[in-house]
């Protein structure tokens, strides 16, 4: 006979091995995979495989996700924060619906009364999966910040590392906001599928997540966005598959989008007659005599709104048209529809520039300003805003340029008084302003980036409306935004940040200095990551004649070799020879015939702002370029070796070589094969363009 002891020993045994048995659930495709474990009733990730190259990521930390919480972003203690640690796993599951495979984890935390279900998901031909969390309180809490993925990684880096959240100075706008991880070791890229994320790399961990402050309601769930994880092959490159990535989730497929801007033309003097006088002449002279495909778009910038007048009045409507157009632009329609094009509008969200008129009535009307301008959250401005741009977007606009949004080149202003953004008061008394030289100070950091959060959603909501309206419309965020590449799933361009919106210098070597040398700061000192193709630079500009033509030719091409698909030209219509046209015409046509390389671009060579020989790159298996530019005053020769660092696929034997510039071929053979190298004669601020077909 048993003893009851011995029964009661071997029962407790059982049950202890029950409670420290392992369960794996993998998510796995041919790319990677991901191994979810529950341990002693734990959630963590045992294991995560790169099947491009075999490698393997085993975190050195249990900690899966991360929560903030509180009572609200004005109380200085009694932060929390969770991790899957201090959650317990009610149950888990493995589902697949078509080509989707999804794990979805249900934890609690008894404490704090939380409920959190994690879900992971992988799609079949993917080289990316995503997570996201669920967040379901029984209490009323402050969710202050949300990490969908924290890791520990050996390898974990962190690319951009800058953070300059400021209120003032010039060209000193870099937030550091929507910027992605990678891992050396196990060859892996991370971040969060939010443009104001705040992902960083500490202790030799992966942190993917975003400030956000706003009270959950007891029963309220909220859902996080999604963070990646994405794979390449070989460090290196690890770049071409995130920018591959972010080419996969655009909102709208990258496009050669060319376009004419009054800007540099008729200024704020613009109206519906002088209009109609430009936009004739750009295509007459390029498209009707110079065989161009018609214009993607022709844009009126600042000075149709109704802004000037002592009687100018928005408290109904914002944005209204001044007495220069007509109410509904039912001329202007009119020219750019005989042209086979669409009509393009600035607007300043922010009210800055020629609507900065409008701010202090807007104020008196109730409407949400900040110091000189007007808040990206303010919940009834913000309404107003939303309604006035969907109906322009209604209308038939086809191209927007958003100019000034969360400040402009010297000047940016936050919401510190709640209106939609979580107001820290601890921070802030009667003294502070919207655009304060303190806030520059890093101790409101957390405060600002409140701001640009809440605002980028806001932001997000009216872009997302607009796409529902009009599904092939251009969107253009410029002055005051950021450069994060997740922009690009609401937005089709982003301006470049912390730049003139004319190239300065007394000739066109300088100009291209000033511009490429920005280029430069952005992606090769910085470490920005975000594709070329969609920057909005601001160039090229032709303002008068009598310029040597093939200096003018060069400057043209060295520009569209930048690789952007978005080519918006700054013109004196009126002073242009026909030469100028020419070039020009030249200039476009090219663009058309290099555009399917254009979002592999990448920059070459050294600094502008050195001297140094620069240039830019593209290609894909069909055909490529290499622009070079020698901006010194010596002579240079320059090496490339054509290989994968430059972009060259071996998947071609031989790539014939021919220039759309007459001589740029000189001294160079008829054909090259991928590893060859290219040893190049400059001249003292000579300029090549060098164009190969394997056709």
């Amino acid at each position: 006979m048993i003893k009851p002891q011995l029964l009661i020993f071997v029962f407790l045994t059982l049950m202890l091995g029950s409670c420290n048995k392992q369960e794996t659930y993998v998510l796995e495709n041919n790319f990677l995979s991901r191994t979810i474990s529950i341990k002693e009733g734990k959630l963590s990730t045992k294991k995560i495989e790169n099947k491009t190259n075999g490698k393997i990521l085993v975190p050195k930390t249990d900690k899966e996700f991360r929560i903030r919480i509180s009572k609200g972003t004005s109380k200085v203690k009694g932060d929390v924060i969770l991790t899957a640690k201090n959650f317990k796993v009610n149950s888990i599951r493995k589902l697949k619906t078509n080509n989707i495979q999804e794990v979805v984890a249900n934890l609690e935390n008894k404490q704090y009364g939380i409920i959190v279900n994690v879900h992971y998901l992988l799609v079949e031909n993917e080289r990316y999966s995503r997570k996201y969390i669920e967040i379901i309180p029984q209490n009323k809490i402050t969710l202050e910040r949300i990490d969908v993925e924290v890791l520990g990684a050996e390898g974990a880096q962190q690319a951009y590392k800058i953070k300059a959240i400021t209120a003032k100075g010039r060209a000193n706008w870099k937030p550091g906001l929507g910027q992605p991880l990678y891992d050396a070791n196990s060859v892996t890229f991370w971040g969060i599928e939010f443009p104001a994320a705040s992902n960083y790399v500490k202790n030799k961990e992966l942190n993917c997540g975003y400030l956000w402050g706003n009270q959950l309601d007891a029963g309220q769930q909220y859902t996080s966005y999604k963070s990646v994880l994405g794979v390449a092959d070989e460090y290196p490159f690890i770049d071409d598959a995130f920018y591959k990535y972010i080419d996969d989730i655009r909102i709208r497929p990258l496009k050669l989008q060319i376009q004419y801007n009054t800007w540099f033309d008729l200024g704020r003097g613009v109206n519906k007659i002088s209009f109609n006088k430009s936009a004739q002449k750009v295509h007459n002279e390029l498209v009707v005599k110079r065989g161009v495909k018609p214009l993607n778009a022709y844009v009126i910038d600042d000075g149709w709104q109704d802004s000037r007048r002592e009687e100018s009045n928005w408290s109904d409507t914002l944005w209204k048209v001044n007495d220069k157009f007509d109410s509904n632009f039912e001329t202007s329609f009119k020219t750019v529809n005989a042209l086979d094009s669409k009509l393009g509008l600035w607007l300043s969200p922010g009210c800055f520039f020629g609507a900065n008129p409008m701010t202090k009535k807007l104020e008196k009307d109730g409407f949400e300003r900040l110091e000189t301008t007007m808040s990206m959250t303010g919940p009834k401005y913000m309404k107003k805003l939303e309604e006035r741009i969907l109906e322009l977007t209604d209308q038939g606009i086809g191209y927007f340029k958003f100019d000034g949004i969360f400040g402009h080149l010297i000047i940016r202003e936050f919401e510190i008084k709640g209106r939609g953004t979580p107001l820290m008061s601890q921070l802030v008394d009667d003294s502070l302003t919207a655009g304060d030289k303190r806030l520059n100070d890093a101790r409101y950091d957390e405060l600002k980036t409140y701001y640009l959060v809440n605002g980028t959603e806001r932001l997000m909501d009216i872009f997302k409306k607009m796409a529902a309206i009009n599904p092939d419309v251009f969107i253009a965020i410029t002055n005051g935004a950021y450069l994060s590449p997740w922009w690009l799933q609401y937005v089709d361009v982003v301006w470049m940040i912390n730049a003139g919106d004319a190239a300065g210098g007394s000739g066109r070597t300088e100009e291209l200095i000033y511009r490429d040398g920005v280029y430069y700061e952005i992606w090769k000192t910085e470490n920005t990551k975000f594709p070329m193709s969609a920057i909005f630079n601001h160039e090229p500009k032709k303002v008068k004649t009598g310029e040597d033509i093939d200096t003018f030719r060069g400057y043209l091409f060295m520009n569209i070799s930048r690789g952007t698909g978005f080519i918006e030209l700054y013109l004196k219509t009126a002073k242009l020879s026909d030469k100028d046209w020419d070039v020009l015409a030249e200039g476009l046509k090219w663009s058309y015939k290099v555009f399917p390389t254009f979002k592999n671009v990448k920059m070459h060579g050294g600094n502008p702002r050195d001297h140094a020989v620069y240039g830019y790159t593209a290609w894909n298996d069909d055909q490529g370029y290499i622009s070079i530019h020698n901006p010194s005053d010596e002579e240079r020769t320059y090496e490339l070796i054509l290989d994968r660092k430059l972009g060259v696929s071996k998947s071609r034997n031989t790539y014939k070589l021919s220039s759309p510039i007459k001589n740029d071929t000189d001294g160079l053979k008829s054909a090259y094969r991928y590893s060859d190298t290219i040893s190049v004669k400059l001249k003292p601020k000579e300029i090549r363009i060098l164009c190969f077909s394997a056709k």
